[in-house]
């Protein structure tokens, strides 16, 4: 019996020693996570009561002749009651890179909530802050989603 015990003994220690040889398991690849996009434009402070809405379902930028545009978004908001919805542009330091402009989609949201749900609200602005075509898009932001017309697309 003492030799099987030694035997056994031999074996397990080649085992663990077999074990200890082999390299660590390199780490798994984490998916990287892309970095959120850094705005170069500073929000505009909202009015006590003024928030940004839901969801934008779409939006279009057109040319006004003369100079500015005219902005239209289909945008959602999470209950009925909102008034005096509209755009809130951002201020910029320096012209974007892309030259996409963003603004905000704000509204008043109600006092006493409305109906509750999703509610459609079109709005409609013009815009004529910068005349000299240095505007290659609009980004409109809400609380979920951010969607980027192109001028005249």
């Amino acid at each position: 019996m003492p030799i099987r015990t030694t035997s056994l003994a031999a074996v397990t220690a080649c085992l663990l020693l077999a074990g200890c040889s082999e390299k660590a398991a390199a780490p798994a690849p984490e998916a990287q996570a892309e970095a959120p996009k850094k705005s170069l434009a500073r929000q505009v402070q909202f009015y006590q009561g003024q928030d940004n809405v839901q969801a934008i379902t779409s939006a279009t930028v057109k040319p006004v002749a003369g100079g500015g545009y005219d902005l239209e978004a289909k945008v959602t908001t999470d209950g009925g009651g909102w008034t005096k919805v509209g755009f809130l542009p951002r201020v910029y330091a320096a012209t974007p890179p892309d030259g996409i402009y963003e603004v905000d989609v704000v509204g008043d949201k109600p006092a006493t909530p409305g109906a509750a749900g999703p509610t459609p609200v079109d709005v409609k602005s013009g815009w004529d802050r910068y005349k000299d075509g240095r505007v290659k898009g609009v980004r409109f932001i809400s609380k979920t989603n951010e969607v980027v017309a192109m001028v005249g697309g």
